[in-house]
């Protein structure tokens, strides 16, 4: 029997998951999870803008990745004011000629409170920045796709996307919430990658998801420091513990490159367990 051969050339494995030459957007780049995005894409080969409304935050994380031998800029992007998300996404395509990867990363916890105790204008800033923010942004990132006829969009959702909040871990202890906003936008956000995938799949452009478990920022002002809370979710997590600086890079990387070239609408739950009770 002949192997079937589709006219396109073998990729070897390990040089399927390079991304020399593409060009990747994180929005929210110079946080605790953007930082990890970031530096895996770089570490790829990409050539990775940090987006954010803070530039000196922004600069600084650049700076970081370009010492490290890196390819790396900073561009100011306010995701509450569509004039700055306009001017950011031209200013990549200008100084690049091209936008391959957008990572919809950031996330505003404004209004992130119990039903009870949120309040509407709150509410309203958040969603400009989580839904109306991330789809502008989208909006204008595949519109250079289409130009190039390929593209990858990758969200960032969370295990809050996938279940309910376990507030007992949450009620014993005032340092963290698990408010309603937040759970409502990592749910859409799984809702939105899969429309988008249907929808631009035949243009070559394929949008995954990833949804992180509890991630500990070790040294850091985001460290959990409750001994309850750090409990109760290690006790939940079949591998027993947080995800550290390492488990979101390599599924980052995955997603963007050639590897994963048969995947879009996918969800992929990175949570040591979490959710698989």
């Amino acid at each position: 029997m002949r192997a079937f051969d589709d006219g396109k050339k073998s990729i070897h494995t390990l040089d399927m998951f390079r991304l020399t030459g593409q060009v990747a957007v994180v929005t929210g780049g110079a946080g605790q999870y953007g930082k990890l995005i970031s530096l895996g894409l770089c570490e790829a080969g990409a050539t990775v803008i940090i987006a954010a409304n803070d530039l000196a935050a922004c600069q600084k994380a650049a700076d970081n990745l370009v010492a490290q031998g890196h390819d790396a800029v900073a561009v100011y992007l306010d995701l509450s004011d569509e004039e700055s998300i306009r001017h950011a996404t031209e200013e990549v395509i200008r100084r690049f000629g091209r936008l391959d990867i957008l990572v919809n990363n950031a996330v505003s916890r404004i209004g992130n409170q119990n039903l009870e105790d949120a309040v509407k204008e709150d509410w309203e800033a958040s969603e400009r920045v989580n839904a109306v923010g991330a789809m502008l942004l989208t909006q204008h990132a595949v519109r250079q796709m289409r130009k190039q006829n390929k593209g990858n969009i990758i969200n960032i959702s969370s295990v809050q996307g996938v279940v309910g909040p376990y507030f007992p871990m949450y009620e014993m202890d005032d340092e963290m919430v698990s408010g309603l906003e937040y759970t409502y936008n990592k749910w859409g956000m799984i809702g939105f990658t899969k429309w988008l995938a249907n929808y631009y799949g035949r243009y070559n452009i394929r949008a995954n998801c990833i949804s992180p478990g509890g991630y500990n920022a070790v040294g850091t002002n985001e460290e959990i420091r409750s001994p309850h809370i750090k409990r109760t979710y290690e006790d939940l997590t079949p591998m027993g513990r947080f995800a550290d600086d390492n488990d979101i890079k390599g599924p980052v990387v995955f997603l963007a490159s050639e590897a994963s070239r048969y995947v879009t609408g996918h969800n992929l739950v990175v949570d040591g367990g979490y959710t698989c009770w």
